[in-house]
């Protein structure tokens, strides 16, 4: 049978350009270490190393949400805890103020302890992040949470401001946590103490008299019911730290093993790499042999 020389060129062609192929891709694969460098390359693995992917970015979000709220609640827990000493002391305070045995000035002189309490449970309600939002204003982070009217009579001049909505923040799937705390509530212990401080202000003032009398005990009622109200808050952010805490360690479960699944799948075998490399190397090398050696080749030869 006669072959054209064209058909020869044809076919001498094709087999060094698949050969150069190959040795291109496999010289790409072991650079990168990757055996699917194209969804051609195998599309099972490549539709499988897309969902882990997809999936592994996930998992880093939730971490990082996760993270980053578990800091939040950790500084709002701080401040919270801040309040609780200074309503501590201003209950003890009141228990001091009530004692029917205290003289005018004995009240008099508790007005600037309980002031400075008032003052401080303020300014820490109406702290603000570093970005300038407030804390606890629920979901109105750009307005203060508790306002200040001096313009009104003594126990009515705080106000809440904010709101009790709660911002959440996916976590996982279909997981959410509040970011936020709202402090509502705790302008009614605010207009009680600044009450007791104008009460007690007053001269000849006597705690067995209204009604001054009547004063002290609302105040001292707020105080605990203000004080359940933060505690109750600062246990909530402890349980649910240690939910993220234990939710975080989950999804680090999960994104080693979609890592070990992404090196199984997609990782590439530099033994069995090397060894085909070698083989498409000889086979190109024997090509260029063959080639050379048969284009010298004449029928006249064989005459």
């Amino acid at each position: 049978m006669r072959i054209a020389s064209s058909q020869f060129q044809a076919t001498m062609d094709r087999s060094l350009q698949v050969n150069q192929e190959r040795i291109t891709v496999l010289t790409q694969q072991m650079a990168s270490g990757q055996r699917i460098m194209l969804p051609s390359d195998d599309p099972i693995g490549a539709v499988r190393l897309s969902r882990l992917t997809r999936e592994e970015t996930m998992i880093q979000q939730y971490k990082d949400n996760i993270a980053a709220v578990k800091s939040r609640m950790f500084s709002d827990e701080q401040f919270l805890s801040s309040i609780t000493i200074d309503m501590t002391e201003a209950r003890d305070l009141l228990v001091w103020a009530s004692d029917g045995a205290n003289t005018p000035g004995d009240l008099n002189s508790m007005v600037t302890a309980i002031t400075a309490l008032r003052d401080s449970i303020f300014y820490t309600t109406n702290t603000k992040d570093q970005e300038g939002r407030y804390i606890f204003s629920g979901t109105a982070a750009t307005t203060a949470p508790v306002t200040y009217d001096p313009t009104q009579a003594a126990g009515a001049r705080y106000s809440f401001t904010g709101n009790a909505d709660s911002q959440l923040v996916i976590v996982g799937n279909d997981i959410t946590q509040a970011a936020n705390v709202s402090l509502m509530g705790i302008e009614a212990l605010l207009n009680h103490m600044d009450a007791v401080a104008d009460a007690a202000s007053q001269p000849g003032v006597s705690a067995n008299t209204e009604p001054t009398h009547s004063i002290v005990r609302d105040a001292l009622d707020g105080i605990d019911t203000v004080m359940t109200l933060v505690s109750n808050k600062i246990a909530i952010s402890g349980g649910s730290q240690k939910i993220l805490g234990t939710l975080n360690d989950n999804l680090s479960n999960v994104s080693l093993s979609n890592n070990m699944a992404l090196h199984d799948i997609g990782a590439l075998d530099f033994g069995f790499a090397a060894t085909d490399l070698n083989g498409y190397k000889t086979s190109l090398e024997a090509t260029y042999k063959a080639y050379a050696n048969v284009g010298h080749l004449s029928l006249f030869d064989l005459l």
